[in-house]
């Protein structure tokens, strides 16, 4: 029987692939057998990545693709460069993302903005500009992926002050079924997972003032490790996900069903 949770042969674009979160996937997919694209918006650490994933070996590689995807500019720049490079593209990995706290009276629209475009809008006007790639490398066996990164934070609410950042996710996970309703149709499927903690510059300072707290109300009593997210997104991207489509995943030791 093939190998239903292979990846092999494929082509993912990974947005923020260069730390935390996005690299571990990015590592998971170069591991399967992938063709990987990084994107973030600082050249020396796509490039520091991709020579880092390139060094794993076997089938899978890495590319080098900076880009700032905050603009729409900068989205439509990003997908033009992808497209002078590759002909279609077989999974988006929507995980590019920031974060904001700061005390209700405090709470800037500056800073509320900026999440929200980086967060939301990037994952919107990303998907839309790959919209031709995706397309291309659809089939009804086979379909393009879609994989936009959530939060638990966006299914409950959150203990930190982190205002538009929840909501930020939560409107990926909303945004994330209307997508798939939309494009189920051009072969296209998109899904949500909707990390808890795991250790990542975003959650860095966090954990090392909650950390302890934090892993008490993980059920599993731990934090994510980096099979964990590679794990969940080599499934959504191989044929053994492939029925599925406009959902919200949790991967999050247990902790959602705790609220």
């Amino acid at each position: 029987m093939k190998n239903l949770f292979s990846v092999e042969g494929k082509t993912a674009l990974v947005t923020g692939g260069s730390r935390g979160i996005g690299l571990m996937i990015a590592r998971g997919y170069v591991e399967g057998g992938a063709r990987v694209y990084v994107a973030s918006r600082k050249q020396q650490a796509c490039d520091e990545t991709a020579e880092e994933l390139c060094r794993i070996g076997g089938e899978g590689s890495c590319v080098s693709l900076p880009g700032d995807i905050s603009t729409e500019d900068g989205v439509k720049a990003l997908a033009s460069d992808l497209a002078a490079k590759e002909g279609k593209l077989d999974i988006l990995v929507n995980n590019a993302g920031t974060n904001w706290g700061a005390p209700l009276a405090d709470y800037t629209d500056d800073a509320f903005q900026k999440v929200l475009a980086t967060n939301v809008k990037s994952v919107f006007n990303l998907t839309r500009e790959l919209l031709p790639m995706l397309r291309a490398a659809a089939s009804k066996d086979d379909p393009a992926r879609v994989i936009n990164i959530g939060s638990i934070d966006g299914l409950h609410v959150p203990v930190l002050e982190t205002y538009a950042y929840s909501a930020s996710k939560a409107a990926v996970h909303h945004l994330t079924r209307a997508l798939a309703k939309q494009l189920a149709s051009d072969h296209v499927t998109v899904n949500a997972v909707a990390p808890g903690p795991f250790q990542s510059k975003m959650m860095k300072e966090t954990l090392e003032r909650f950390g302890d707290m934090i892993v008490a109300q993980v059920p599993r009593g731990r934090i994510g490790e980096p099979e964990d997210m590679a794990g969940i997104a080599i499934f959504l991207a191989s044929r053994a996900g492939a029925y599925i489509t406009g959902a919200v995943i949790p991967v999050d030791g247990g902790m959602s069903t705790c609220v």
